[in-house]
């Protein structure tokens, strides 16, 4: 069979060959595009991750295609439609990361409640004052956890350590979850009106882009923490920035944010034009303001990046190829 991996590393390389072997196998360390799709052309697999916009141009010219494994739990990068039209399998790693992408959220907490971060910049500076340094406990404070799939539940189990108050916002409501971490459902309006801190843990959907916008962002708490360790175009860059500006929101922990793509591969911007190319360009430069914000702490999108999550990744990865080889497909993708 022939299958091609985009964006691996040389290890995950050496490990892929001895996983496959007897099949025909390309690699690329880069995200699958217009300027390397030759190397998949013949491809009846690919494997990708989320920076490999995988779309109906691309689609188009894989004519061999039968299957796009993602090494993700997210597949907002993939046109499902179009793989739905053509009979194309998507498949993902709907688990690896639960715990891991939990503690980072507060890790990120941590950083601006106690201003870690701040306070380690000002000691390379040479500066050992703590003017300025003053932090707030975490016990006793009220935390709204948008989300309780599996990545959200590791949050409540945290936040339970902490002895915080919990909000949480989900569609489906467990009684047997709210039992066992002591947390109150409630609406978003609500969840934003007291919570303290506010942690998103949603995919990406038309229903939750912009879920934090200018008018749910009147509706926080004045003060308040936003975490976001889901997808950046969750957040409204623009209104975000604004309300730190305004002093409404106290500080934001960004492990993702609109735009992110573009400043990873500047290069793209050179090639555009129009009023799409001008929305981008603006977004990108709304980000770069974010970045320079001393209330932002962000980090270029590794809440997931461990050597345990990563390991995780790679052998449902492998698992999810296997199982189409055996003509068993598994953690296929509903449309």
């Amino acid at each position: 069979m022939n299958i091609s991996f985009f964006e691996v590393t040389e290890e995950e390389k050496k490990e892929l060959k001895s996983d496959f072997r007897g099949q025909i196998l390309s690699f690329s360390g880069d995200p699958l595009s217009s300027g390397n799709l030759a190397a998949a052309k013949d491809s009846e697999v690919i494997s990708v991750f989320i920076y490999s916009k995988i779309d109906k141009s691309i689609l188009a010219s894989l004519p061999k295609l039968k299957v796009i494994a993602t090494r993700s739990t997210g597949y907002d990068h993939i046109d499902l439609e179009e793989c739905k039209k053509r009979k194309i399998l998507v498949c993902n790693v709907p688990f690896y990361g639960e715990n891991t992408v939990a503690e980072y959220a507060f890790g990120l907490i941590l950083n601006l409640s106690r201003n870690i971060y701040k306070s380690s910049l000002r000691i390379l500076a040479g500066d050992f004052s703590q003017q300025g340094l003053e932090g707030f406990d975490l016990k006793g404070k009220t935390i709204g956890v948008v989300g309780v799939g599996s990545i959200g539940k590791h949050v409540l189990r945290i936040a339970n350590g902490f002895e915080m108050n919990i909000l949480a916002l989900d569609p489906k409501r467990d009684k047997a979850l709210q039992k066992k971490f002591k947390f109150k459902y409630a609406s978003l309006p609500r969840l934003l009106k007291d919570s303290d801190i506010v942690t998103l843990h949603v995919p990406l959907t038309p229903k939750t882009k912009h879920l934090i916008n200018k008018k749910t962002i009147k509706m926080m708490k004045p003060g308040a923490i936003l975490i976001n360790t889901s997808r950046g175009e969750v957040v409204d860059t623009e209104a975000l920035l604004s309300a730190l500006k305004d002093n409404k929101l106290r500080g934001a922990g960004l492990d993702v944010i609109e735009g992110e793509k573009e400043i990873k591969e500047e290069k793209q911007l050179l090639h555009g034009s129009g009023k799409a190319y001008s929305e981008k360009l603006k977004m990108v430069v709304d980000s770069y303001m974010i970045l320079r914000n001393e209330k932002v702490l962000f980090t270029p999108h590794i809440a997931f990046y461990t050597a345990e999550a990563l390991k995780r990744i790679m052998a449902t990865s492998v698992k999810n190829i296997k199982a189409y080889m055996k003509k068993k497909p598994q953690n296929n993708v509903a449309i």
